[in-house]
């Protein structure tokens, strides 16, 4: 074949990527639409306080478990078959957790978005990664994904607000069937997989289920170190099972033929500076909505649907950072020139909420934090995206687009644990020490001042857990810009493999 036609571009790619970009606001709203729910539906369906953290970790444990089983079915069913399995079941699942009557209903429709989200998610992301190979064009593509990545989360606090104040929690599920009806028809219509691009060497058993027990034990075990504490039994006990198990995945991914995770997916330095990177500051990321959310509706008194107006500022500076920072020098600068920067001015946005105070003004503080924050996250996130994607064989673009989503899913469970425990400690450092000031503050005043020292400190570690992201960002990622075509690489048997330019099916 020739090489005009090799290197054809799909005349439809625009129009699927909008439906991508569907598939995937709807997997990134879910993350967060139902937090603003969760107190309604505990109250309708009568789930005790020891059980509703579970509405959240049902999610996340499906979803981190078996994100990279997702990825390797995409690069053996094909990306838009798994796209589509992986939307129809989403929007089950939803239908499911709307007419949930009990909580064992809830629970169950929760994991099973984890499912079908895991499925959904990696086969999105390396769907772009096949279509889009033309430098520019990838560019803009990944900075209208990335937008979408990033500021999903803080849409998802608006909606969820509107739907649980004006409508009823029910709809915070309901809402995804739209979303993916509306998808499904689209990838039936114009998504076009590029031929030449599936990885058919099997399933790597042992694999799949080490990775999964390991993924699960490592996130389990973060939630149950926030509940019962680092120290508990049980929570070592799934720390020293995850260890033992991922160490397992990883020989035997050395060894066999056909493995879930090419260990060359990840040994490269700068994908492998970009996964741990993105972990990072998923970490600060997802901790600052949590404690930005209980600032703005504990301490100032927003409502919901304030609360997620509130986050505009954030997304909007992600969007800019994403489309009109990132897209736009990514094929002119090396990904660390963008990264690096990008993470750096995040954390002085983070810097800047250290200083919030219970009267603080959201004009004053909140405000140009949220800014600088969208702005920099945005700028960071758009060339990393790409760049985990960038030159790895079409075969292994699943797995590749997994981890990517593995970083963030176990770096956002670490980060509502970790940092969620640190508060709660200097919460409670606080009140020993200002014990004599609970009556002449009050009660109330007492506690917010108390909540408000927490949350702090546990920005402080945000801020250094950014700055971290920067500095690995800085030692591993040495790749030129992406306005070149990716390079070959050397396949299992030695030999090197074609570019990752794939020929279209027709």
């Amino acid at each position: 074949m020739s090489e005009t036609a090799q290197v054809q571009p799909d005349p439809r790619r625009w129009k699927a990527l909008g439906f991508i970009a569907i598939a995937q606001l709807m997997v990134v709203l879910d993350a967060t639409i139902v937090n603003i729910a969760l107190p309604s539906a505990q109250l309708d369906l009568h789930i005790s306080d020891a059980n509703r953290q579970w509405v959240i970790t049902a999610y996340a444990l499906a979803f981190g478990g078996l994100l990279l089983f997702g990825g390797r079915i995409a690069d053996l069913w094909g990306r838009k078959r798994a796209f589509i399995a992986g939307l129809i079941g989403f929007a089950l699942a939803s239908a499911i957790g709307g007419a949930a009557g009990n909580e064992a209903m809830l629970l169950g429709a929760r994991a099973l978005q984890g499912a079908f989200g895991a499925l959904l998610a990696p086969a999105a992301l390396s769907l772009l990664a096949v279509m889009f190979t033309e430098a520019h064009e990838r560019a803009k593509a990944f900075g209208i994904y990335g937008a979408i990545a990033g500021g999903g989360s803080a849409v998802g606090l608006i909606l969820g607000g509107f739907l649980t104040e004006y409508l009823d929690w029910r709809w915070t599920f309901y809402v995804n069937i739209p979303f993916a009806v509306l998808a499904v028809v689209g990838a039936f219509l114009v998504i076009r997989e590029p031929a030449g691009t599936h990885n058919g060497r099997g399933l790597d058993v042992p694999g799949v289920v080490l990775a999964t027990l390991g993924l699960v034990s490592l996130v389990y075990g973060f939630t149950r170190a926030e509940s019962d504490g680092w120290t508990a039994n049980v929570t070592i006990g799934l720390f020293v099972a995850a260890v033992v198990l991922l160490v397992a995945f990883v020989l035997v991914e050395s060894k066999v033929k056909a493995p879930l995770l090419p260990l060359r997916v990840v040994m490269d330095r700068n994908r492998g500076g970009v996964y741990l990177s993105l972990g990072l500051a998923i970490i600060a990321m997802f901790g600052l909505f949590l404690f930005l959310t209980y600032y703005l509706q504990a301490v100032k008194g927003y409502s919901p649907v304030r609360t997620g107006f509130a986050f505009l500022p954030m997304v909007a500076g992600m969007v800019t950072g994403s489309t009109q920072i990132g897209a736009r020098l990514m094929t002119r600068v090396p990904p660390r020139l963008l990264m690096v920067p990008g993470f750096l001015v995040a954390a002085v946005g983070m810097l800047i909420l250290t200083q919030m105070k219970v009267d603080s003004s959201y004009a004053g503080l909140v405000l140009p934090a949220e800014v600088l924050l969208g702005l920099g996250m945005g700028t960071a996130f758009m060339p990393a995206m790409s760049l985990a994607t960038f030159g790895v064989q079409p075969r292994d673009a699943g797995v590749a687009s997994a981890m990517v989503n593995t970083s963030q899913q176990v770096g956002g469970a670490i980060g509502t644990a970790l940092l969620n425990t640190i508060a709660a400690s200097a919460v409670t450092g606080w009140v020993t020490s200002h014990a004599a000031q609970a009556r002449t503050l009050g009660k109330a005043a007492f506690a917010n001042e108390a909540a408000v020292h927490g949350y702090a400190t546990a920005i402080w570690w945000a801020v250094g857990i950014l700055v971290l992201a920067a500095a690995i960002v800085l030692t591993l990622v040495d790749s030129g810009h992406q306005g070149r075509r990716p390079a070959a690489s050397t396949g299992e048997d030695g030999h090197e493999d074609a570019p990752a330019v794939p020929v279209l099916a027709h």
